[in-house]
């Protein structure tokens, strides 16, 4: 009897543990979407001659550099630093993104997020609560990853609207698929302490666990936008 009570109350303890976890992993994935946000408004409000330039092509790339030193970097860094270059990050993504505010309209903007954040949410709950593994998916999801990146490329010369749209559908499919698998995986990480992404710090966990979400919700979110938005 004791050890039955034992053995629950361990779960319970894990449970709980994980949902503040998790929290603190959807909190700062928000945060960091807040920032990428009003980044975006500033920078198309004030800075539209500059974002207009040649020299936005630095922006563009900025944020590929911080992810990079939080893909590879984030073990050595500490807590303070790791966060503060996800932060960055979110500031590079916003300028990087402030295009769009001079692409589509306001309204459309706002109307796609929210579709976006209902698909993120129905995605991400499904691979927190379901009990089958989705770790089948993986191989499936890079290739399509794969895909999108190497007709992104094409289409840069291509210039082709139908290859534009084929690229936006099977982007929302391939992160909405990320969005759920990753959930799962970051749920799994946390439950075998780090074997999975290799991060023996939970606080460390969180920030990798925060990139990779927001990096899903973003991408969902621009693949709606080209499909969904209304232009200027």
């Amino acid at each position: 009897m004791d050890n039955n009570l034992s053995t629950i109350s361990q779960l319970d303890h894990v449970d709980q543990g994980l949902r503040q976890f998790m929290l603190g992993i959807y909190n700062k994935m928000t945060v960091g979407l807040a920032v990428t946000g009003v980044t975006a408004w500033l920078a198309a409000s004030y800075l539209t001659a500059l974002i207009q330039s040649p020299l936005w092509i630095v922006f563009a790339l900025l944020p590929l550099a911080f992810v990079l030193v939080l893909s590879f970097g984030l073990k050595s860094l500490s807590i303070t630093a790791a966060t503060l270059i996800f932060y960055l990050f979110s500031i590079s993504m916003g300028l990087s993104l402030s295009t769009l505010f001079l692409l589509y309209t306001s309204t459309s903007i706002t109307k796609v997020f929210f579709i976006t954040a209902a698909t993120f949410a129905a995605a991400s709950i499904y691979g927190y609560t379901s009990n089958k593994s989705l770790s089948s998916w993986g191989s499936f999801l890079l290739i399509g990853l794969i895909g999108i990146i190497i007709a992104g490329l094409v289409n840069i010369f291509l210039a082709s609207s139908l290859l534009s749209f084929i690229i936006s559908v099977v982007g929302v499919i391939v992160f909405v698929g990320l969005t759920a698998y990753d959930t799962q995986n970051i749920k799994n990480d946390y439950v075998s302490n780090g074997n999975f992404y290799g991060f023996d710090n939970p606080e460390k966990a969180s920030i990798f666990g925060a990139l990779s979400l927001y990096l899903n919700f973003i991408n969902i979110f621009t693949h709606l936008l080209s499909l969904l938005g209304d232009r200027k």
